[in-house]
C-alpha cells in the first residue's frame, strides 16, 4: 500500500464519519466549526479534504445532499436515464458509453459455484475505502468494500467466498492494490465476470448505463425491463449485486428519494452519489 493511498483512505474514513454526522444531525444545521471539532480536524483542513473528495465544502454538502436534492434530481436524471436505457438494453455487444462487457459465467459454472474457476484476491485501499478485489482472466469477479460500521475483512471475505464457494481463490494483495490503482487512479475499465441469474444479469447491464452523475429508482429500472410489478425483485437483484462501483448500485434510490439498502454502508453510498453528481456539474 503506497503512503499516498495510505493517506487517502484515513481521509475517507473522516470524511465517511462526517457525513455520518451530517446525516444525523442536519436537522441541527452544524456549523463547520461544530464539524471540524466533532472529526478533530481545523476548519481550513476539514474544508480542503472533505471539497477534495465530495466536491463541495460540508456546508454546500449539509444544504445540497437532502431528500428534496435526490427528489431533484431524480427529475432532473429520468430523462437522461430513458435514452441511455434504451440504447443500452439494445444492444448485444459493448454496454453504452462505459466499454465495459459483462460476462456471466456459464450454467455448468453457476451450478458448480465456481468450481474450477481461478480468482486471484486481496485487499488494497481506495479513495473510497479499504476494498476487497477479486479478478480471473476474464474479468474483475468481485469488487466490496469495508464498511466501517458494521463490518470487517473477515466478513467482507465471508461474502466474497460465500458467491464463489468452490473456486479456486489465490491471495495477493499487491496484485490486488496494482488493479485497484488502475481503476480508481488509471480510471482503466475492465470487462466484469459476473455470477447470477439471466434476471440479475440484465438489471446490472441495466445499472451499467445509468449515466455518472445520474441517479434513478427502482421502480424506473423495473419499467425500463418492461416488468412494473417487479420492484421487489429488481431491488433484490441490485442488492445482490457483487462487484461495486464498477456496477454502479449507489445510483439506485427509493422512489422517495431516500438513500438507503447499500450494503457497503449508506454514507459510503452518500459520498459516491454526491461525488458524481457535483463532480459531473
Amino acid at each position: 500500500m503506497t503512503n499516498n493511498l495510505k493517506n487517502e483512505n484515513e481521509n475517507y474514513t473522516k470524511i465517511e464519519k462526517v457525513i455520518k454526522y451530517i446525516d444525523e444531525n442536519f436537522k441541527e444545521q452544524p456549523t463547520i466549526d461544530d464539524i471540524a471539532e466533532y472529526i478533530g480536524m481545523s476548519k481550513f483542513h476539514l474544508i480542503r479534504v472533505f471539497k477534495e473528495y465530495v466536491g463541495v465544502t460540508p456546508i454546500q454538502f449539509l444544504q445540497s445532499v437532502t431528500l428534496n436534492y435526490a427528489k431533484e434530481h431524480l427529475k432532473e436524471s429520468k430523462s437522461i436515464l430513458d435514452s441511455s436505457l434504451d440504447i443500452g438494453l439494445s444492444s448485444s455487444s459493448r454496454l453504452h458509453d462505459l466499454f465495459v462487457n459483462i460476462i456471466g459465467v456459464t450454467p455448468k459454472e453457476y451450478k458448480e459455484l465456481g468450481k474450477n474457476v481461478d480468482i486471484t484476491y486481496g485487499y488494497g485501499s481506495t479513495p473510497f475505502g479499504v476494498a476487497l478485489i477479486g479478478f480471473t482472466k476474464r474479468g474483475v469477479s468481485y469488487l466490496g468494500f469495508v464498511d466501517s460500521s458494521n463490518e470487517n475483512k473477515e466478513s467482507l471475505f465471508y461474502r466474497f467466498k460465500e458467491i464463489w464457494a468452490k473456486a479456486n481463490l489465490i491471495e495477493n494483495n499487491e496484485k490486488a492494490q496494482e488493479y485497484l490503482n488502475k481503476i480508481f487512479i488509471d480510471k482503466e475499465k475492465f470487462d466484469l465476470f459476473v455470477k447470477g441469474t439471466n434476471f440479475q444479469i440484465n438489471i446490472w447491464k441495466a445499472l451499467l448505463n445509468i449515466p455518472n452523475g445520474s441517479i434513478t429508482t427502482y421502480q424506473d429500472i423495473a419499467n425500463k425491463i418492461n416488468k412494473p410489478k417487479a420492484v421487489r425483485a429488481v431491488a433484490s437483484a441490485i442488492g445482490s449485486n457483487h462487484i461495486g462501483y464498477l456496477i454502479p448500485c449507489h445510483r439506485v434510490l427509493a422512489k422517495s428519494g431516500a438513500m438507503s439498502g447499500y450494503r457497503w454502508g449508506i454514507e459510503r453510498k452518500k459520498i459516491l452519489v454526491a461525488y458524481e453528481a457535483l463532480k459531473n456539474n
